[in-house]
C-alpha cells in the first residue's frame, strides 16, 4: 500500500510536491489525534506510509 511511488513524485513540480506534503501531514494528524483520542485507526498500516511518503517528499525537495 504505497501512497505515491518515486516515479510519480519526479513527475511533480516542486509546489505539487510541497502542497502533498501539507495534505499528508494534516491526515497524518488527524489520524494520530483519533488514536490519541482513544479510537482504533481503520488502517494502521496507512500511518506508517504516510510518514514514509511524507520523507519521500522531502528528500525529493532537498535534492531539487
Amino acid at each position: 500500500m504505497v501512497l505515491l511511488r518515486t516515479e510519480e513524485l519526479e513527475d511533480m513540480s516542486r509546489k505539487e510536491l510541497e502542497e502533498k506534503m501539507d495534505e499528508l501531514q494534516l491526515e497524518l494528524a488527524k489520524e494520530k489525534a483519533q488514536v490519541k483520542i482513544g479510537g482504533v485507526p481503520e488502517n494502521p498500516g496507512k500511518m506508517n506510509e504516510m510518514r514514509k511518503t511524507i520523507a519521500r517528499i522531502k528528500t525529493m525537495l532537498s535534492e531539487m
